[in-house]
Order: structure tokens, then C-alpha cells, then sequence
């Protein structure tokens, strides 16, 4: 009987220490529950049930862009395709300084041994001539989840890495490269790539120049097999205010782009002195192609004001003194050679 009784007590024992487990067991659960959700993360909802206002996120709306794509060349093909002229500012904010250095600049440089393998910079690259892209996804082994992405399709290689795991922006002391340094976010179904750290180079073929000191912004939307580039470029050194651009593309299914072979350079200069660089003085211009299209010297050469459609009424004005001073001057012409002796 007293061994019974010992049982008895036994049992009753550990029954109530499982039924204390389990209460705080219960209870633990219940006050996790009550916690608030981790930043970022998403709470499943009952099908039906109201949407908790202010506490979900909204979705990241990602709209991928990879594949390979043709380029669609006709907006601004005369600049993109054969190249603009010397002189040609027409649609770039250019100040005195990258006015001053595009006029000084000949095409002959390109002739040099050190230019000769020269790749587009970045701010030029997406422009022309052409290109078509290949834009692949990184994925990372493991988790599949995106890295980044590559473009490829640029003049002489400079291909692109788009970094899309939130990597921060080097130092502003590290290497300035021909593709510079791009990180990438998803925003409303774009795609925003800020581009940093780009080695001074055209933006345009006739000298136009940003700095290293300029940063680019970019927006990729793409509407079934079209994509649309909007890109931006702010340079404190070289423009006025900020230039920008758009650039269009075609998916490409049947794409199969080659890599292109490797650029050799070869003596272009034999009869050039070591270190001689082309290049045109101090306070030359060139005015050919004002006068080949017939607009006044004035309006070919850039600048934040002739951006706007305002500015057709100052060309207006400037044609009209224009046309007053070729008057003027075939007027003193004429009464100079009307003088006794002539």
C-alpha cells in the first residue's frame, strides 16, 4: 500500500510539471505573436481580409531586363550612326571650359597607340554607334537570388557589372574605370542604376567631355520586347546642368552576339615624332557646321539656354541679325568699290 501511495505522488508529480511545460510553452507563443513583424518582412493574410494599413510594405514590382536586344537607332542618328560634326553642340549643356575643350579636340588623336584600344566610357557607351546589349543575370548559386547584371555589347568591351545586392559605392579615392562603378534598385518597375567613379570621356564624338567627377543616373523601362533608357549625367566641371538622353531597344530573340575581336594596336604615326599630340590651338572654332545647316555660329554651340523650346525665338532673333550684318557689310562692299579711282 505505501508503495502505491509512492507512485501515486510520483505520477501526480510529473503530470503537473508537463501541464506547467505546456502553460509556458502556450504563453511564449502567444507573446511572440503580439510581437511586431521584423522591418521588410510580410505577414500572410487571410483571402478576403482587409489589408493592415501602414504596417505591410507594398511588393517590390521588378520588371527584368535581361536578354539580348536590338538597337533601335532612330532618334538622333546622324550623332549615334556616322557621328557628329566639329562644332556640332547642338542639345548638350556644355560650359566655356567643355566648350573650350571640345574645340580643341581632333579626331586624329584616335590614331595614337594608347587610343587605339580605347573603349566608350559608360556616359557614351549605351549611345552609339549602336549598341546592341546582352544583359545577363548573376544569380547566386545558393540562393538564387539576384547579384547583378552584366551588359555587354559596348564599342572596345568596357562591358557593365550592375551590382543589385546593395553593395555600397567605393571611396572616392579608388580607380576611375571605363565602365565605372553601377549599384542598382528596383523602383515602381524600374530599374535605377547610379553610376560613379568614370574616367573622363565623350559624350559625344567631337570632344564633348564629362569629368571624372560626374555621376550618372539611369532608368530602364522596358513595355514587353521594348526597353527605354532615360539617362542623366551631373558633372559640376563640364555642364551647366545635368544632360540627359533617352535610348531605345528591341528584344532580340534570335540574338547571338559574338564577343568581338581584340583590338590591336599599330603604328598610325610613322612620320609623327614620339609623344606628338594632335589637337587644335587655343581660339579655334568651327563654324562649317552652322553654315552647312544654316543656323547662326551662336546657336550651334550648347549650353543650358539652348536646351528649351524657347530658345528657337532667340535663333529667330539672331538669323534676323545675322541677315542684318551680311547686309551691312555687302553695303559697305559695294559703296567701297563705287569710289572715284576704283
Amino acid at each position: 500500500m505505501v508503495k502505491f501511495d509512492r507512485v501515486t505522488k510520483a505520477s501526480w508529480a510529473l503530470f503537473v510539471v508537463f501541464l506547467v511545460v505546456v502553460v509556458a510553452v502556450l504563453a511564449e507563443r502567444r507573446i511572440l505573436a503580439q510581437q511586431p513583424a521584423p522591418q521588410g518582412s510580410q505577414q500572410p493574410q487571410d483571402a478576403g481580409a482587409p489589408a493592415a494599413q501602414g504596417n505591410t510594405p507594398p511588393p517590390i514590382v521588378r520588371t527584368d531586363i535581361s536578354g539580348d536586344w536590338a538597337v533601335v537607332s532612330n532618334e538622333d542618328q546622324p550623332h549615334r550612326v556616322p557621328g557628329p560634326e566639329l562644332g556640332d553642340y547642338t542639345g548638350l549643356p556644355l560650359n566655356d571650359a567643355d566648350r573650350q575643350k571640345a574645340d580643341a579636340w581632333d579626331a586624329t588623336i584616335l590614331s595614337q597607340p594608347e587610343r587605339q584600344t580605347q573603349a566608350h566610357p559608360v556616359q557614351y557607351l549605351m549611345r552609339g554607334p549602336g549598341p546592341a546589349l546582352r544583359i545577363l543575370k548573376i544569380l547566386d548559386p545558393v540562393t538564387q537570388e539576384l547579384v547583378a547584371y552584366t551588359i555587354a555589347g559596348g564599342f572596345g568591351r568596357a562591358d557593365r557589372v550592375i551590382w543589385m545586392d546593395g553593395r555600397p559605392h567605393p571611396s572616392d579615392f579608388s580607380e576611375h574605370t571605363w565602365d565605372g562603378f553601377s549599384t542598382g534598385v528596383w523602383e515602381n518597375g524600374q530599374l535605377v542604376v547610379t553610376t560613379t567613379h568614370m574616367k573622363q570621356g565623350v559624350i559625344q564624338r567631337n570632344g564633348s567631355a564629362t569629368s571624372p567627377y560626374g555621376k550618372m543616373v539611369e532608368h530602364f523601362f522596358r513595355h514587353g520586347e521594348t526597353m527605354t533608357m532615360f539617362s542623366s549625367v551631373d558633372d559640376p566641371i563640364y555642364l551647366e546642368e545635368p544632360m540627359v538622353r533617352s535610348h531605345t531597344w528591341r528584344l532580340n530573340t534570335n540574338g547571338n552576339m559574338a564577343f568581338g575581336n581584340a583590338f590591336e594596336s599599330v603604328d598610325e604615326l610613322g612620320d609623327k615624332p614620339p609623344g606628338w599630340v594632335p589637337f587644335y590651338p587655343l581660339g579655334v572654332t568651327h563654324p562649317e557646321f552652322a553654315e552647312k545647316v544654316g543656323l547662326p555660329f551662336g546657336a550651334t554651340r550648347g549650353g543650358r539656354e539652348s536646351l528649351y523650346p524657347e530658345y528657337q525665338l532667340k535663333i529667330q532673333e539672331m538669323m534676323k541679325q545675322e541677315a542684318a550684318r551680311k547686309a551691312a557689310e555687302a553695303a559697305s562692299k559695294d559703296a567701297a568699290d563705287k569710289k572715284p579711282g576704283k
